[in-house]
């Protein structure tokens, strides 16, 4: 049976810009609304001021040549002008792409060479990689661009960088003058065929494979956004909440959810986002107390982090009121230990649930609903799914059995760029997304996500999902972090758990055999930790806290190629 949302909405049909502004000349706040974290009274921008950078910025992207459908590629962390040049670059029509601040060379090269882009603006900050990739992907030195950290560009000082390449220039040399950018206006878009352009190419590993540009429209941009606020809309409270809501952004702005929820969602609310150039927990505790933050956009090691770290109930986190999360899956047990910083209750970790591929989200949770589960609630409006047993979504899946999701929705990407048959692998003719991940829906309609299709181990022919027996591990004291993958022993492949203590002194063969017998005592005979338990300093996740399996089971490899010399 095909799942519908129990809401239908109308989505505007408009541009994401005018989404956003309204129109180029419409009258917009003038107080702060991105907000840096670390000197609010120096640094910041209006509503008005973002809709002004962005369509300087388009002006001069125009007026240096950028053409309908060039892509702009901005590798940096978080900055008040980030969502600027996201705009900015829609505006003039162009395609905007983020690379993960991370990258080596290699791999921003890649992203440069896939999206074919035009300019690539580049942290100060990250030079080294960026020339390096630069280089590689064949690009001169004035299609690279300096982005400093915003202090300069508030000061107005160019910053420049000699190099291999030659002089590259500071990225306000692509902003046109303040007269030019009040005056520009961009496109009026409003045909079905106008608002199917594509805006934004958002890397992802996809439901299996390399990194792949997702397509992402107009319309998918304002059919989520306008789906999530609807959702937030249903609070009893919304409008009085409304006009104390305050923002926290760590997440990475290149990154979908980030983008959705910070860069659009906030802005179209007018609510006060204070902007932090990258995660730090101590400093984000001390800017949730010092800005009174009311609304927490999280994701899974973060909310792990929260509820475990001694530091969390040092600092005064009484202005909280929602708390979300998303990117990863996330047990409920540690949702109740972050809920227990709120004697009174008033806290309830809500989950959600989406891909790249969906822009952001698919489901959440109704703010009139309390999570007490790891549900990642309903299906956002305009949202059907169905749980498939298949390949061909032929045989879908009795209520309470697992299958896998298959999304159709508005906000469905419209493909992979320049990648038809991966397109063609992921999306049906008759519109449905196969979403690669394995789930079950209750006689609420609320899903449970239960593991990635191809990262289910299989034990004597019975699948086994990572995630459930993470999110056990997690409930265990001497445990900070886990992570669990299939390893192969004596031609069987088993579960490995790799488990970061809570101290140094817990990682011994003794702690490791402790935690295998008290998982053992918790889950059937399939499920229990014969791959071993090993320890480990970190487990290597990427910046929306997903478990960067191939990772771990490179490291296994090794482990196992060792063990035999």
């Amino acid at each position: 049976m095909v799942l519908k949302s129990r809401w239908q909405i109308d989505i505007p049909q408009v541009s994401l810009p005018t989404f956003i502004f309204e129109s180029p000349t419409a009258e917009l706040p003038t107080t702060p609304h991105f907000i840096s974290a670390k000197e609010p009274d120096k640094h910041f921008l209006s509503i008005a001021d973002y809709r002004l950078y962005a369509q300087r910025f388009a002006s001069g992207l125009l007026r240096s040549g950028l053409q309908q459908g060039d892509r702009v590629l901005l590798f940096s962390g978080n900055t008040l002008f980030f969502p600027s040049v996201v705009q900015g670059v829609i505006m003039a029509g162009g395609v905007f792409t983020g690379a993960n601040p991370t990258y080596v060379a290699r791999e921003l090269a890649y992203q440069l060479k896939d999206s074919g882009a035009r300019y690539l603006i580049c942290a100060e900050g990250s030079l080294d990689t960026g020339i390096a990739a630069a280089k590689e992907a064949g690009l001169t030195a004035d299609q690279v661009f300096v982005f400093d950290d915003g202090v300069a560009t508030f000061e107005g000082r160019k910053v420049e960088k000699k190099s291999d390449l030659g002089t590259l220039r500071h990225w306000t040399a692509l902003l046109d003058t303040e007269e030019n950018g009040r005056r520009y206006a961009w496109p009026d878009l409003r045909t079905e065929e106008e608002l199917d352009q594509v805006i934004a190419l958002n890397y992802s590993s996809g439901t299996t494979g390399v990194a792949k540009g997702v397509m992402i429209t107009h319309k998918n941009y304002v059919s989520n956004c306008m789906q999530q606020i609807f959702i937030a809309e249903q609070h009893p409270e919304y409008e009085a909440r409304k006009k104390t809501q305050r923002g926290l952004c760590f997440l990475p702005m290149y990154h979908a959810m980030a983008q959705a929820v910070f860069t659009v969602n906030y802005a179209v609310v007018r609510s006060p986002t204070y902007i932090m150039p990258k995660f730090d927990f101590l400093e984000m505790l001390q800017y949730i107390q010092k800005y009174r933050i009311t609304d927490l956009t999280l994701v899974p090691p973060v909310v792990v982090a929260m509820a475990k770290h001694p530091a969390t109930k040092k600092f005064d986190l009484s202005s909280v009121l929602n708390v979300g999360s998303g990117a990863a899956p996330l047990g409920r047990e540690a949702c109740e230990q972050l809920e227990a910083l709120w004697p009174d209750g008033r806290v309830n970790v809500k989950q959600g649930w989406g891909m790249t591929e969906v822009t952001c989200a698919a489901t959440t949770f109704s703010p009139a609903i309390r999570s007490d589960s790891f549900s990642v609630g309903e299906l956002l409006p305009n949202v059907e799914a169905k749980i498939v047993l298949d390949d061909e979504g032929k045989v879908e899946a009795p209520q309470g059995e697992r299958g896998e999701v298959w999304i159709r929705a508005p906000n469905r990407m419209k493909g992979y760029w320049k990648k038809p048959e991966a397109t063609k692998e992921t999306i049906t003719p008759d519109g449905w997304l196969r979403t690669g991940d394995v789930a079950y829906v209750d006689e609420h309609q609320h899903f449970f996500i239960v593991d990635r299709k191809k990262e289910l181990i299989k034990v004597k022919g019975l699948q086994v999902a990572p995630a459930e027996l993470e999110a056990l591990l997690l409930d265990h004291p001497d445990v900070q972090d886990a992570a669990v993958i299939g390893v192969t022993v004596d031609g069987e492949e088993y579960p490995r758990a790799y488990i970061v203590p809570q101290s140094q002194d817990k990682a011994t063969p003794q702690a490791a055999n402790g935690i295998k017998s008290w998982l053992a005592e918790r889950v059937s005979k399939a499920k229990r930790l014969e791959g071993g338990v090993h320890f480990i300093d970190a487990i290597p996740k990427n910046p929306s806290g997903k478990i960067l399996r191939k990772e771990l089971r490179e490291k296994a490899a090794r482990e196992n190629n060792k063990s035999k010399l």
